[in-house]
């Protein structure tokens, strides 16, 4: 029986990926990589080690520790300064309806202080367990941060459901073993065809989600 919804946080709770994406062009311009949004849509759902490490990989380059802390640091700090983030409508009313049947997770590639500014300001007092880039040794595509959601939620695989965007954090939740939905917010439809279900929008992820079965 369904008991438990994870949810990705940028892209599915947040429109947040375009000041993700400025972020990494600028954080990335100062050491000499020239990048476009796009390609940060593309590896979107990896922690910034990941996307620091994959980034440098297709310019030819290696990062070592150090610039990868730096460039981390540089690229929060560029990100907690956009104000014109927001969630997406009707996401908010429709969890606090499912918080009273389902237990709520977010797994979420951000840094701890990018993700608990985001959920404490758009979806305060709705989540039971918070899972951050930082709180994981491997990053998604691996399947770690799924695993240790339903870890710390006490609750098996066949009972969660997954809300993904991105190519990589699908592949996250479908190595943990987990049936993943996914909308197609930044990236084609074709690159999320690993997903279980794909769903046009958010107006049809609201009304998908509207409709699942209550467990209690």
């Amino acid at each position: 029986m369904l008991n438990s919804l994870i949810f990705d946080a940028d892209g599915v709770l947040m429109d947040s990926m375009p000041c993700h994406a400025d972020a990494w062009v600028h954080t990335f311009s100062e050491v000499g990589i020239d990048i476009f949004r796009q390609d940060i849509y593309d590896i979107e759902g990896s922690n910034h080690a990941g996307v620091i490490k994959l980034i440098f990989k297709k310019a030819g380059r290696e990062p070592d520790p150090e610039i990868i802390e730096k460039l981390r640091v540089r690229k929060r700090e560029l990100f907690l300064k956009k104000k014109n983030i927001a969630p997406f409508d009707g996401m908010y009313d429709l969890l606090k309806k499912l918080k009273t049947d389902f237990h709520l997770a977010v797994v979420s590639g951000s840094d701890r202080p990018i993700v608990d500014s985001m959920i404490n300001e758009f979806y305060p007092d709705i989540f039971e367990v918070t899972i951050s880039g930082a709180d994981v040794t491997n990053g998604k595509p691996d399947p770690e941060p799924y695993l240790k959601a339903m870890e710390i939620l006490k609750v098996e695989k066949e009972n969660c459901l997954v809300i993904e965007n991105a190519p990589l954090g699908i592949d996250s939740a479908k190595n943990a073993g987990i049936y993943c939905v996914a909308v197609p917010t930044y990236v084609d439809a074709e690159k999320l065809k690993r997903a279980d279900r794909i769903i046009q929008d958010h107006k049809q992820l609201i009304e998908f989600l509207s409709d699942i079965e209550s467990p209690r």
